[in-house]
């Protein structure tokens, strides 16, 4: 008698995860390195050329957040709907499409007209928008990946300043912003078509991934978690929409932040690089901790809000001292260390705290007030650059980084 076969069920095999947080981290590094990581290097040059300030400038890319805030919340409930692919396919061609704009641009309309195509691509395809697409794939458990493609992601200014500075100096900044658009759409474009999916996996609690972040605190927590309240979305609100507006200030300004400070131009871009590595190893040393120690991610997220406010009094202690380009390494590594977990945070809070149900719809909102406050970032900045020097500047990024932890120790107050 033959003997019946029995149907086995197929499994996502742990190489084949590997690959994907592979391709969408490389994506990441990417889309990061030819939208917010440009200005810094580009921007006093195509001022320059166009005959503009800085600031007019500047406002201009503070116009493309603008954009990308606006149609966060879009992004989010449609992926909550049908997933994100569609979404970071069209951030490529958004994003190849504003940088051409950006390459042939004459004037203030060329130049604002382009920042504006480039936002839209950067509200389609940054951290958020790959954020919700792998909860929409995964659930709960896509905190497991959201570490892996942080990790990859860390290295966009590591790999996007000291590139796009290159391209500057033998190619000028039109033909930069050109070879950027041909990586989005010849390697980023068909990472996600082939690696980003709207499918939704059935057994995501399950599904073996190689990383992971998110621990609830207890069985109980995980069978029911809360429903967000408007003071915990108030709260978490003003978490994101501080470190937000430290991040975008940085991620446009940290070049000309340790210039100020008396380091050359080559030591600001040797320092400015240190902060990939640094995001890096911080957010494997958050995975070890809340691994291996069981911190909760809420713990770590404070941890990382007062490392910012630290890197500001070595910076302006050191000010003026003979150790200047000691003084911009450590800041560099200092305010790397805590963005690298603070990006996290930023995605696995909400999921920790309120599971993965409207998880998108939520993220949407948070980010409509963060991306706000980056939009203002590279603007304000750069008046308080210009107008007050470096201590000010100094004072009100620590400031707002301070705001963001007190945030979170009142959240806890609520969830935990």
């Amino acid at each position: 008698m033959t003997p019946s076969i029995r149907a086995v069920p197929i499994t996502r095999r742990p190489d084949r995860q590997l690959v994907q947080l592979l391709a969408l981290g490389t994506a990441q590094v990417l889309a990061w390195a030819s939208s917010t990581y440009l200005p810094a290097i580009l921007g006093t040059a195509i001022a320059a050329e166009l005959q503009i300030s800085r600031g007019i400038f500047f406002a201009a890319f503070s116009l493309s957040l603008v954009v990308m805030a606006l149609i966060g919340p879009l992004v989010g409930r449609r992926i909550d709907r049908i997933g994100g692919r569609r979404m970071l396919l069209c951030s490529n061609l958004a994003l190849a499409s504003g940088l051409l704009m950006l390459a042939f641009a004459s004037g203030i309309f060329s130049l604002y007209a382009a920042w504006c195509v480039i936002g839209v691509g950067m509200g389609l395809g940054l951290y958020d928008t790959l954020f919700a697409t792998l909860v929409h794939q995964y659930g709960k458990s896509a905190g497991r990946l959201i570490v892996g493609v942080t990790l990859i992601g860390g290295f966009a200014s590591t790999v996007g300043w000291p590139l796009s500075s290159w391209m500057l100096e033998h190619w000028g900044w039109r033909w930069c912003c050109a070879a950027w658009a041909l990586l989005q759409l010849c390697v980023a474009l068909p990472l996600h078509y082939r690696y980003a999916s709207n499918r939704r996996s059935g057994d995501a609690a399950s599904t073996p991934i190689l990383m992971c972040t998110v621990k609830p605190a207890s069985p109980e927590a995980t069978a029911q978690p809360q429903a967000p309240g408007r003071r915990d979305v108030a709260y978490l609100c003003l978490f994101s929409g501080a470190t937000a507006f430290v991040t975008s200030a940085m991620a446009v300004h940290l070049p000309t932040l340790l210039s100020l400070n008396g380091a050359t131009a080559a030591q600001a871009l040797f320092a400015a690089t240190l902060l990939g590595p640094a995001q890096v190893a911080a957010r494997l040393a958050e995975y070890g901790l809340t691994q291996h120690s069981k911190i909760r991610p809420l713990t770590t997220a404070r941890i990382a809000t007062v490392l910012h406010p630290a890197a500001c009094l070595v910076l302006g202690g050191l000010g003026g001292l003979a150790a200047v380009p000691l003084a911009g390494a450590c800041f560099a590594l200092l305010h790397g260390a805590g963005n690298g977990m603070i990006s996290i945070a930023r995605g696995v809070l909400p999921l920790a705290l309120f599971g993965p149900v409207g998880y998108g719809a939520l993220t949407g909102k948070l980010a409509l007030f963060a991306r706000t406050m980056q939009a203002c970032a590279p603007f304000v900045f750069v008046l308080v650059l210009d107008g007050g020097g470096l201590r000010p500047a100094l004072l009100l990024s620590a400031g707002l980084s301070l705001a963001g932890f007190f945030a979170l120790c009142k959240l806890r107050m609520r969830v935990l």
